[in-house]
Order: structure tokens, then sequence, then C-alpha cells
């Protein structure tokens, strides 16, 4: 068409996405389709540059639904971010003197832009973090605002274990679980992703203390008001999110099903002494209270109705790894918190035929083994984003 400075043009495609054609792209154009003469990714990023610092709040607001819609092709991501626009856009951010569309279409290019990983998330400042942490705090956030909040922190933890250090000093779990008593299922989405991002990014020792405090908060019994039993059906993304956050909790109990009970230890031996004792509501006998013979007779049939291998020594039964201690765990939390059922369980077996016994210790270990397997505690240590792939449940 003999256009002069050839270079500041180029095609798109002309449909939803907007793509650029170029080098690398040019040969998934499908016949038929219709591509879009318009300005070069280079000379569009340059105009979006100078009009989102515009002092007319009109024309910075279409400016920025602009660029929130150019930013997902990567090529004209790439012109953007050589502009340093990246940085534009923090100290857009950092100043807190835009709000509502302004801000949500900030985040939204921020956000486009960072997801083609060309841009390091380590570069960001602890003044950005606080900002981003300070949208998810306020208890009354506009919807978009919050969830482009939520997607920027999971990525954060996700994709750097300093930044990970740094967001777990702004937010914690209880300013979280609001945000899952809304009826908005991509914020509750988003806000389990950052609840998972954060768990999975937990040094070893905090996971367990993470597990207690989402305990403490009850969080499974809000997700199941809210998320599970909500009129809106939970979609795939949810159900991924679920499912990971299950894993990882599962996961925290392979310690335990790894950890051989040791016969020599006094205190693990006194669980199995607790379990005797409820069973059967005997106090632990005073050595003077009989024969040495006497007493190892008495607990030796107590232990064969409790249901263990080892009669004498029932320790031992708790050696096979796994369930390991796990198996003990399970039966000791099932004896304190369902001691009648327990009790029951435990009197009606000891009364039985042999061939319709059911024994409640080698059962107990059995079932636990059994629900390790199918739960696959241990064997899924990683997880992905809301972003990546997603795991089959």
């Amino acid at each position: 068409w003999s256009l002069g400075n050839h270079e500041t043009f180029a095609l798109q495609i002309a449909d939803a996405t907007n793509f650029y054609i170029t080098e690398k792209n040019r040969n998934d154009i499908k016949n038929g389709s219709i591509l879009r003469l318009t300005t070069s990714p280079y000379q569009t990023a340059l105009q979006l540059h100078e009009r989102i610092q515009s002092s007319s709040m009109d024309a910075k607001l279409e400016a920025l639904k602009d660029l929130a819609n150019a930013s997902r092709d990567i090529t004209f991501a790439q012109e953007f971010i050589n502009l340093d626009g990246i940085s534009l856009l923090t100290q857009m951010v950092e100043s807190g003197t835009d709000f509502g569309d302004l801000l949500s279409f900030t985040l939204t290019a921020f956000v486009e832009l960072m997801d083609h990983g060309i841009v390091s998330w380590d570069t960001f400042s602890v003044a950005f973090i606080k900002k981003i942490a300070s949208y998810v705090n306020k208890s009354a956030m506009d919807t978009a605002v919050l969830q482009r909040s939520l997607a920027i922190l999971e990525s954060m933890v996700l994709n750097s274990q300093d930044l990970y250090h740094k967001v777990a000093q702004e937010i914690t779990i209880g300013q979280l679980i609001p945000h899952l008593q809304g009826t908005d299922q991509d914020i509750q989405t988003y806000t389990i992703a950052v609840i998972n991002a954060l768990f999975l990014k937990a040094p070893e020792e905090k996971r367990q203390e993470m597990a207690h405090i989402l305990a403490q908060k009850q969080l499974r019994s809000i997700i199941l008001t809210n998320v599970i039993r909500s009129p809106t059906p939970v979609n795939d993304e949810m159900a991924h999110q679920l499912y990971v956050l299950q894993v990882l909790n599962f996961n925290l109990l392979e310690d335990r099903m790894m950890t051989k009970m040791d016969p020599q230890d006094q205190a693990q031996r006194d669980i199995i002494f607790e379990l005797r004792r409820i069973a059967f509501d005997v106090e632990c006998e005073p050595n003077n209270g009989g024969s040495i013979e006497k007493r190892k007779s008495m607990y030796t049939r107590d232990y064969k109705k409790l249901g263990f291998i080892n009669h004498v020594n029932p320790a031992v039964d708790f050696t096979q790894i796994p369930p390991g201690m796990l198996a003990l765990d399970n039966m000791l939390y099932f004896a304190k918190h369902h001691q009648d059922a327990y009790i029951r369980i435990v009197l009606e077996n000891s009364s039985r035929e042999d061939k319709h016994e059911c024994p409640f210790g080698r059962s107990s270990i059995e079932l636990t083994k059994m629900l390790c397997e199918i739960l696959k505690v241990g064997e899924l240590r990683k997880s992905s984003s809301a972003k990546t792939d997603t795991v089959q449940s």
C-alpha cells in the first residue's frame, strides 16, 4: 500500500483478543481470519504510557481501560515493559491517589503484564506490597480491586520466597476469612488460592501452626456453609483450589504416618493405657495390687478385647509404617470424643465369635492405612496457582 514509516504499523487479529501478528505467530493464522491494520505495538505502548499520566481523570480512565485490554498481548506487553511501564503502574498504586475504576484497571493491567513472566516478582518494594495488602485487609473494598489484589498476593507468594515472608507479615488468616463469607465465588476462589499459597510456601515448622489457626477460625465450617452449600454451583477453579487445600492439609499427617512407635517410650505407651482405661473404666492398678503375673494376665486379656495383634505388647502393632503413630492418634481421638461409641464397639466385639469378630485395634490400623492410600497422604507434595495447570481430583 506504499505506506511511509511502515515500522509504525502492524496487523492485529480482528477479534476479541486483538493479538498482534508477528513472525513467531504468523503461521497460526487460520484461513478466513480477518486482520486489522493498526499502529505498531511500540507506538501503541508509547501513546498509552503518555495517556495514563493525563491530568484529566476521564482521559486517564479510558487509557487505563485500553491498557488493561492491550496488556493481554505479549508483543505489546514487552514494548510497554521496555518503557518502564511496570514501574509507572506501581508508582501510581503506591501514591494512593487512584481509587474505584481507576485503581481497578491499573491493577488489571498490572496483573496482565506480570502474567507474561517477563518481569521478576522480586523487584517490588515493601511499600507496594503494603498497599496491595491494605486493599485486602479493608472490610469494604471495591470487588474488582479486591479480586486483583488477591491475585497479585497469590502470585507474589508463589513466585518468590522473599515476597512470601513480606506478604505473610502483612496478611493474616483472620483477615482473609471474611472474604469467604460473601457470595462472590471469584473472591472466594482467590481467597482460598492465597491461603493455599501461604500454606505451600510456609516453612515446615509453620504449616502445623497455620493448620491450627485454620481450625480455630473454623475454616472448614465456613467453606461448607458459604461455598459447598452455596446456591451457586462450585465451578472448576473453586473445586481445584478446594482440592489443593485438602491435599495440603492431608500432607500434614505424613510425619505421624511415617513415625514408628517406640515400645520403650513411656509417653507413647501411656496412650495405649488410656485406650484401655476408657474402654474398661479401670485405673492403673498400684504395684501392690497383686502379683506382676496377675497384672500382666489382666493387661493381656484387655488388650485382646481391644483387638490388638500383640496382646502382650500392643506397642508393636504401631511399628508398621504406614500408618505408624497416625493410627494410634485416630484411635485416641475416637475414644475421647466418641466415648460411648468406642466403648460399645469394644464390648460388643469382645463377646462375638472369632469368625464374626471385628477387632477394634487391628481394624483401626488397617482403616487408617487404607485412608492414607485413598487420600494419597504425602504423595502430592506440589500444587499450582489458580492461573496455571489444573489437578484432576
